[in-house]
């Protein structure tokens, strides 16, 4: 599923090609001389972009029993430069992009047995290039609208830890470090709108992998008491990410002859049916969404890793209303809220140091139900009566609550007794994020009524407040978790088709990631029950992170 999460780059240069056709059978109302504009000439830009990683672990003491892939969100932030050679239609160029990258996550490793103390990996790429070939073909009457593939090379700096966890209490924790930069391929797709004679708007899908070098694994403890030599791993890597890309082309002429006279930026029609342009005065775009997403949040307890439960494959299904208004100076405000439920899911409970190595169980999710908001202004920077590209501040707010039902061993772990699934809830989790958003916006018309847009918004303050109820045992308890101060990404794009003037249906994707620092908080453990003591005195240091990504159903109306 999350191989599709971040294509709506590819999707969007199949739905273009495909209106191509219906264009190229509209007659010329008016005869006038074509454009004198291509493609040809060097270019540089900014972009930013994100979405999901992930960073795999071998493990040299044989198949694991769970975990190994350590899920990396990351937000990029960077230029490119490149140029091309336009031949009639088609569109040959070459590109180098280089971004900077946020990016943070941790999983379970080498957890082969239940009598072996596993470890701990976290992966944090920094720093992303690539080199690429570019294919693309030009549509529309003046060819503004360019819709490419692209492959090539690409280069990754990546760094981590490997971390035994808890060994006993009493065991020193070892741990190795590993920081390395590694050649590997991308391939993509995209479209490219041109919006003036200088200046185009690009949004993008990118594939990136990578493999990784010989990284040494910690020597850690086993049951009967003994030491597992050190031996070695080979990480690997991958990720999908969406762009918004802006450039500048210093070979164009800003005064092209005919550039706003004709269609799509200019009044006199060449076709019989040109494209519908955005209002230059106010409106407002109202609509709904159904968003069919999964979901994913994983917290962590100690320094040295003693007990973490990851919540995974939340299944959910949500409706959503959007709005958006803008203005006649370029000052826009834009929000939605939606409310959902989690049809199913899975929890992993892990626990070290204690009278086993590492233990396991897992359990269902039932009664699950999520509810999310956000609220952005903004302004238009660039924007003509077929696009928009804008940067925008604002708040976004997550919140998860579902029940925990049954057990099962995976490893090492204490009977269950309840059924994976059955109707014993035997804990709860409930989650609440609230997040500072920095981003940028764009929007664009392709052909005749097609329309795309895309929002990358930065995380760069995250606030978490969360409870954690355990009803399974004789003495219950809760503890409340807390974490401020971390990072995240936001990533959506939109592809839809304009049924009239002012009525549009579309399809779209989004991805959401949010993490806290690492020495956030879990307070003590209070009772449930009167008389009941707690089993751990003490707060203690813990991470959190979630994710939920996946793909939407768009109606919408403009009103003018």
């Amino acid at each position: 599923m999350r191989s599709g999460v971040l294509s709506w780059g590819a999707a969007t240069a199949a739905l273009v090609a495909s209106g191509a056709v219906n264009s190229a059978d509209l007659k010329p109302a008016v005869k006038v001389p074509p454009v004198r504009w291509s493609w040809t000439g060097g270019y540089f830009g900014a972009l930013v972009g994100g979405g999901y990683g992930r960073t795999s672990f071998s493990d040299p003491y044989g198949p694991s029993l769970y975990g190994d892939v350590v899920d990396t969100p990351v937000f990029l932030l960077g230029g490119q430069m490149g140029y091309n050679w336009q031949k009639d239609r088609w569109v040959f160029g070459v590109e180098v992009d280089a971004s900077g990258a946020a990016s943070d996550g941790a999983n379970t490793c080498l957890a082969a047995s239940g009598s072996i103390v596993s470890a701990n990996c976290n992966a944090s790429p920094n720093l992303f290039v690539t080199g690429t070939g570019r294919l693309g073909y030009a549509f529309g009457s003046q060819g503004y609208t360019l819709a490419y593939l692209k492959g090539g090379v690409a280069w990754q700096h990546n760094q981590g830890d490997v971390v035994n966890n808890n060994e006993f209490g009493w065991a020193p924790q070892n741990a190795t470090h590993f920081e390395y930069g590694r050649v590997g391929g991308t391939i993509g797709a995209g479209v490219e709108q041109a919006i003036t004679p200088a200046w185009s708007v690009g949004l993008e899908y990118d594939y990136l992998w990578f493999g990784g070098p010989s990284v040494a694994t910690p020597p850690t403890a086993r049951l009967p008491l003994a030491t597992v030599p050190a031996n070695i791993t080979h990480p690997s890597s991958s990720y999908h990410i969406g762009k918004i890309a802006l450039n500048y082309h210093f070979d164009a002429d800003p005064r092209t002859p005919g550039w706003f006279d004709t269609p799509p930026y200019g009044a006199r029609p060449t076709v019989s049916a040109s494209p519908i342009a955005f209002t230059r005065g106010w409106s407002l775009e109202s609509g709904t969404r159904l968003w069919l997403s999964r979901g994913r949040f994983q917290w962590g307890a100690g320094s040295e890793l003693v007990s973490r439960l990851t919540y995974h494959k939340l299944d959910g299904i949500s409706g959503e209303l959007f709005e958006r208004v803008d203005s006649p100076w370029g000052i826009f405000l834009k929000g939605n809220i939606g409310f959902g439920r989690i049809n199913n899911g899975t929890m992993n409970d892990e626990d070290w140091g204690a009278a086993f190595a590492y233990s396991n169980t897992t359990s269902g999710q039932t009664n699950g139900r999520f509810m999310y908001y956000t609220a952005d202004a903004g302004y238009d920077f660039l924007r003509g009566t077929t696009f928009k590209v804008g940067g925008f501040m604002g708040w976004t707010y997550y919140g998860q609550k579902s029940d925990t039902t049954g057990c099962a061993q995976i490893a090492s772990s204490p009977p269950c007794y309840q059924a994976v699934g059955g109707k014993m809830v035997i804990g709860s989790q409930d989650t609440d994020w609230n997040a500072l958003r920095v981003g940028l916006s764009a929007e664009t018309m392709l052909l005749d009524r097609w329309r795309v847009s895309a929002d990358v918004a930065y995380l760069p303050w995250t606030d978490f407040q969360g409870r954690d109820n355990h009803l399974l045992r004789d003495l219950t308890f809760f503890s409340d978790q807390r974490g401020s101060g971390g990072s995240g990404v936001q990533v959506e794009g939109i592809l839809s088709y304009l049924i009239t003037d002012n009525f549009s249906l579309g399809v779209g994707a989004r991805y959401w990631a949010m993490w806290t620092p690492k020495h956030s908080e879990i307070l003590p453990n209070k009772a449930q029950k009167e008389g009941s003591s707690p089993v751990a005195e003490g707060a203690f240091p813990a991470n959190y992170r979630m994710e939920r990504w996946g793909t939407f159903l768009q109606a919408s109306y403009r009103f003018d």
